[in-house]
């Protein structure tokens, strides 16, 4: 038998040559996949130019390599699919009636749908991480709340639109009695989404009128902490034990919100207390001591400081210490909290005097 009577040979409807056909385009999309990804990939970076360079290459072929991999090898099934027929007597429906042809065709179309899409959401990921870089270099604080929050955008954009082409292209659904389907039961939808809606709003509420930016110092329902991301939903605040807190938009707008960070200067206020054996001089020397040493630190508001011979105490005498640190970070704050802290020891020791702590005397009689 000769080898062109041999491809022309028939199974189940099918030549021998449309089963080698068959065979050739999977066998050359998984073993060329990688590869056809990559020049891909390669091209898509050469578009972007010298913006691709802020991530490098490594970065680049670590997001869209999966997503464009798939592509080539779907394509590759599709190419393959194409080469073989249904035998007749298995009576398969035909695409336009309910059958194993229109579920594979309907199949293999949304799957391939999903990987381009895919890959879509993946590419703006690296059109996210180059913005954000930017941002990052920049001395405005909302550059670096906007672009997250604009990516988000894109995304859920780009998830709308995948999937209204699906409805359309694979489902056959007719879009526009869906948009007239949809302006009927509006009410219905917003009424059972309110808390949804309620964030959303509440997230633009945020951009516009600004009463923190990222990476503020807040202090909201009881939480403080830094504002990491302002999201569609909620905001995350990575509190000073290093714990995330995620509040929903509408909190963040309508609760009372302290923001620490837009504050030049902070008050520090507290008590020490001294023992009963402290005498009137010591503690005058103590308290004019101790005025005279914050208003000459460096990181606090000059000739602000009051410290002041407050009560006596159930087991102390209590000086009061007020001041203000010119700092709008915490960071710097607790710094100079410590240093002044460890000031006060010093001149509290140096006159002799020590700090009191709870006492109680009993009697006894005889």
């Amino acid at each position: 038998m000769s080898i062109p009577e041999f491809l022309t040979q028939t199974y189940f409807d099918n030549t021998v040559q449309q089963y080698l056909l068959f065979g050739l385009f999977l066998l050359l999309g998984l073993v060329f996949k990688s590869l056809i990804g990559g020049y891909l990939g390669g091209i898509l970076y050469r578009l972007l130019g010298k913006s691709a360079n802020e991530i490098g290459r490594p970065t680049f072929d670590e997001r869209l390599r999966k997503p464009l991999n798939n592509l080539v090898f779907f394509g590759a099934v599709f190419l393959a699919a194409q080469q073989l027929n249904f035998p007749e007597n298995w009576n398969i429906a035909s695409e336009d009636e309910f059958g194993l042809r229109m579920i594979l065709n309907k199949g293999f179309s949304l799957a391939y749908a999903y990987i381009m899409f895919w890959t879509l959401l993946r590419f703006i990921d690296i059109i996210g991480v180059i913005m954000i870089k930017r941002a990052a270099a920049t001395e405005n604080k909302m550059d670096d709340q906007i672009v997250p929050f604009a990516i988000e955008i894109g995304k859920v954009l780009v998830i709308i639109l995948g999937s209204l082409t699906v409805m359309s292209s694979v489902f056959d659904v007719n879009i526009a009695a869906l948009a007239t389907g949809l302006g009927i039961g509006g009410i219905a939808i917003a009424m059972a989404s309110k808390e949804s809606l309620e964030n959303l709003l509440g997230s633009f509420t945020i951009f516009l009128d600004k009463p923190f930016t990222y990476g503020d110092i807040v202090t909201v329902n009881g939480y403080t902490g830094t504002v990491e991301k302002v999201g569609f939903r909620s905001t995350r605040i990575r509190t000073f034990d290093k714990s995330i807190v995620t509040v929903p938009n509408k909190n963040m707008v309508n609760a009372e919100l302290d923001n620490l960070g837009v504050r030049p200067i902070r008050r520090v206020k507290f008590n020490i207390g001294l023992t009963y054996s402290t005498s009137i001089d010591q503690m005058k020397t103590i308290v004019s001591q101790l005025e005279e040493m914050i208003n000459a630190h460096p990181k606090t508001t000059n000739g602000d400081a009051r410290v002041r011979f407050q009560e006596f105490g159930g087991s102390s005498l209590d000086v009061l210490i007020l001041y203000y640190v010119d700092s709008p970070t915490w960071d710097l704050l607790i710094d100079t909290r410590q240093e002044i802290n460890f000031s006060i020891i010093e001149i509290i020791r140096a006159n002799g005097c020590d700090f009191a702590f709870p006492t109680s005397s009993v009697y006894i009689e005889k």
